[in-house]
């Protein structure tokens, strides 16, 4: 479990992760994406239909124990965290729909988090039920930063600017922070964790890839595109989970609810850098295609 140092310190973390969310938009961007929200709204289906549906499937045929359970289908309903913005922009994804994905998954799971967590946990009672109360509160309190930031990004574009940049690098350190925290004090409990909970860990992320990219041709977005939903729909904000765990349960509790989520946040730094990696040079692989197909148009000409 974390102490009441780290827990304090996370949540700092987090509150300048979503400050520096916020930095990177400004008002204009959710303009003009209404404009074409096709590929927001796909975004925002893989999020909170493929993802909460995909952790209750992989806990329920794992025969995960409640405190696991309870972990994984928790990260599954959780919004896209930064860390995707990062993994996409080294992909050579398309950048500003990652970030506006989210953006609007974050704004949009005040609500969509509790109803799919009580949905998909229905079967899950007493102590290690997760409150409603609980999920609102801590995304109402992160909502605030990420306002602060469109309007810091409005006022001042280079201000905004190293925010980002910020609060886009924290992501990665927060992640960071949970494996160099928790791991070595729970080395014992990773060592006697079961098969099926790595399984469960680590199988979201690459299962919500694998969804999240044939979902996204399936409804016809460009390859481009559906590579940058994949990541954003496999890759989910472990840390906002993390927070939620220690902000509701205590003691052995917490541990054991705990050790799912902080499993994802470190297998998926993992899994997003070899994806990420072959994403890149798919896309490399197509520019060089589309640009010996112009030169070749130029020659016959």
């Amino acid at each position: 479990m974390l102490s009441d140092t780290e827990t304090k310190l996370l949540g700092v973390m987090m509150m300048v992760i979503m400050l520096g969310m916020g930095a990177s938009l400004t008002f204009k961007d959710f303009a003009i994406a209404m404009r074409k929200p096709q590929g927001i709204l796909v975004g925002l289906l893989c999020q909170y239909g493929i993802m909460p549906a995909l952790a209750f499937g992989l806990a329920t045929a794992l025969q995960l124990p409640p405190a696991y359970a309870v972990g994984l289908i928790l990260m599954g309903c959780m919004p896209g965290g930064t860390t995707s913005n990062i993994f996409t922009y080294f992909s050579k994804g398309t950048l500003s729909l990652s970030i506006l994905m989210t953006v609007c998954s974050t704004l949009v799971a005040v609500v969509m988090v509790p109803v799919a967590l009580a949905f998909y946990s229905q079967g899950i009672e007493g102590e290690w039920k997760i409150p409603q109360e609980n999920i609102i509160q801590v995304l109402v309190v992160l909502l605030v930063p990420t306002l602060l930031g469109m309007v810091l990004r409005k006022w001042n574009a280079n201000v905004g600017a190293v925010i980002e940049m910020i609060g886009g690098l924290l992501g990665v350190a927060v992640i960071l922070f949970l494996i160099v925290s928790w791991v070595p004090r729970n080395w014992p409990l990773l060592l006697s964790t079961g098969f099926p909970v790595y399984a469960g860990s680590i199988g979201l992320g690459l299962a919500g890839f694998a969804l999240g990219f044939g979902l996204s041709r399936l409804l016809r977005q460009d390859a481009r595109r559906s590579r940058t939903i994949a990541l954003e729909t496999g890759i989910q904000n472990g840390p906002l989970a993390v927070l939620i765990v220690v902000l509701t349960f205590t003691g052995t509790q917490q541990q054991e609810v705990l050790l799912v989520p902080v499993l994802y946040s470190l297998f998926i730094v993992l899994t997003s850098s070899a994806v990420t990696v072959w994403f890149r040079r798919i896309t490399t692989r197509e520019e060089l295609q589309r640009d010996q197909a112009k030169i070749g148009s130029v020659a016959r000409a």
